[in-house]
């Protein structure tokens, strides 16, 4: 499941020790990274903080941290692709399962994948990654993008 994880991470999507004021202001930032690298389309942002703002995305994994994976339609997608931040401090997602609860997020995925089933899938497989307490910690102690896929691997 990792392997597809890797495949469509963007370099220079992964943001390490970002500091964001808040939920909106990460998906722009890796939003625009992969804006920028070709994968997604000028919408793509704004569909992304719309949709979160009516399906959150944040995920309590009952650790020292949490998680959100922000997406959107497909079709504001060019091609497959992920972004990943961790945050210097936790920003506030709504709770996927109980949405009038905020979760303090600190790792962040960004998917822009451009077939239903696939992100389904990808879905399936982060929160596979997510599950394993020492991924997420060597996730959120990575200080550049070959640690990511050391954690990954």
């Amino acid at each position: 499941m990792n392997e597809a994880i890797l495949k469509l991470l963007e370099p220079r999507g992964v943001l390490l020790g970002a500091d964001v004021a808040d939920s909106t202001e990460i998906i722009r930032l890796l939003g625009n990274e992969l804006y920028k690298t070709g994968y997604v389309k000028e919408s793509f942002i704004d569909a992304a903080i719309e949709r979160e703002s009516r399906l959150p995305t944040g995920l309590p994994l009952g650790g020292a941290f949490h998680a959100a994976i922000p997406h959107t339609d497909i079709e504001h997608v060019v091609k497959p692709g992920l972004a990943l931040a961790t945050l210097k401090k936790p920003v506030a997602f709504c709770n996927m399962a109980i949405p009038s609860e905020t979760v303090p997020v600190s790792l962040v995925f960004l998917l822009a994948l451009e077939q239903p089933k696939a992100q389904i899938e990808m879905l399936q497989a982060i929160a596979g990654v997510l599950q394993t307490a020492q991924v997420v910690a060597a996730l959120m102690n990575a200080k550049k993008f070959d640690d990511v896929v050391c954690a990954l691997s």
